[in-house]
């Protein structure tokens, strides 16, 4: 099904997020960003395990939002729109949470669908002004990249890290955020389901064919780069990560100018792989530094400051975490989720 852009997600939607065993698991990153970042009223958090408690004591992020136990109950909020929020192992709903899809759809409810597995095809039944956004699909007139970004006089901020899931997207929403309230003209570019439910528009990386990743990134910054001053891509994967293939696309895509690293406070492996060691942090800047910038070949480009995720950690532990990162790079560095993205940004302007 071809979705028309007057059928997307708008801020005038009201929204119920699927969020089963998301709130306290490891696979509602896309939900939780959606109640931090998203622009539409949320009229209800559907998460069986933590129905009834506070939303803001469970994620610290301050929306009064009722959590319910199941679909059925959401419905009584009259939610516009279902946003399926979380990315279980496989990509794929076990039966239950699939059956509670479709009593949405029955019911009227428009889907947004962040899954590798498309939604759309399946029903053919669907009520006059509903639909169904399948947002992982490969955009189409795609070319093999030719490093063209270079030649935009925008700057182009890319997010990098050490390993997946660890804050890439907060951190260019949050530096996106605080450039345009200086009034800069500044563009959050998104890369991932998330990033795509939140801005309405961007690439679903992993669902291109590997040869046209860099293409596709470069066709999106190409798109936008002479309306922008600043341009923040959503970082995607780590170089660090073995199954990682999303970073340097990216990298080339968008032949950054700046990079920002991306840490979580503390870890010292990769997550679900702990035989694979992250190096130190000033180790994994200088590893950004050359594959940027290939020595030279695509200029100058270095990692400008580090956005550590602090979100474990309590206020004393998460300051004497920021020092030690800034003592051992050298480089700036804060939460700019927790503390604001002032500092970092005033790096990139300087």
């Amino acid at each position: 099904m071809t979705i028309d852009k007057k059928m997307l997600l708008t801020s005038q939607h009201r929204v119920a997020i699927l969020l089963h065993e998301g709130i306290r698991g490891t696979h509602g990153k896309t939900g939780l960003a959606f109640l931090r970042y998203g622009k539409n009223p949320v009229v209800a958090v559907i998460d069986a395990d933590c129905a009834g408690q506070s939303l803001a004591a469970l994620t610290k992020i301050d929306r009064d939002i009722p959590i319910v136990k199941n679909v059925s109950e959401a419905l009584s909020f009259h939610p516009d729109v279902l946003l399926i929020g979380i990315a279980p192992s496989g990509g794929v709903l076990p039966q239950a949470w699939w059956e509670e899809v479709k009593q949405a759809i029955i019911a009227g409810v428009s889907i947004v669908n962040g899954l590798h597995t498309p939604i759309a095809p399946q029903f053919d039944f669907l009520k006059p002004g509903q639909w169904i956004w399948d947002i992982r699909q490969e955009p189409p007139g795609l070319m093999i990249a030719k490093a063209r970004a270079r030649s935009l006089s925008s700057r182009r901020l890319l997010t990098v890290g050490t390993d997946m899931s660890v804050g890439k997207m907060s951190t260019s929403l949050e530096l996106d955020r605080a450039a345009q309230k200086r009034g800069i003209k500044s563009k959050f570019l998104a890369t991932g389901q998330g990033g795509i439910m939140i801005s309405g528009e961007g690439i679903a990386l992993d669902a291109i064919r590997v040869d046209f990743a860099a293409g596709a990134v470069e066709q999106m910054v190409l798109k936008w780069g002479n309306d922008y001053d600043l341009l923040w891509i959503e970082g995607q994967g780590s170089l660090v990560h073995p199954g990682s293939t999303a970073t340097l696309p990216l990298i080339r895509g968008t032949q950054p100018t700046d990079l920002i690293l991306v840490h979580r406070a503390g870890q010292k492996h990769i997550n679900n792989v702990p035989e694979i060691i992250i190096p130190p942090l000033s180790q994994v800047v200088q590893l950004y530094n050359q594959i940027a910038s290939v020595y030279g070949t695509f200029g100058e480009v270095k990692v400008k400051a580090i956005a550590l995720n602090t979100f474990h950690l309590d206020l004393e532990a998460a300051h004497k975490a920021i020092a030690q990162v800034e003592e051992e790079t050298g480089l700036p560095c804060t939460d700019v989720v927790r503390f604001g993205a002032d500092l970092l940004l005033d790096q990139i302007l300087n």
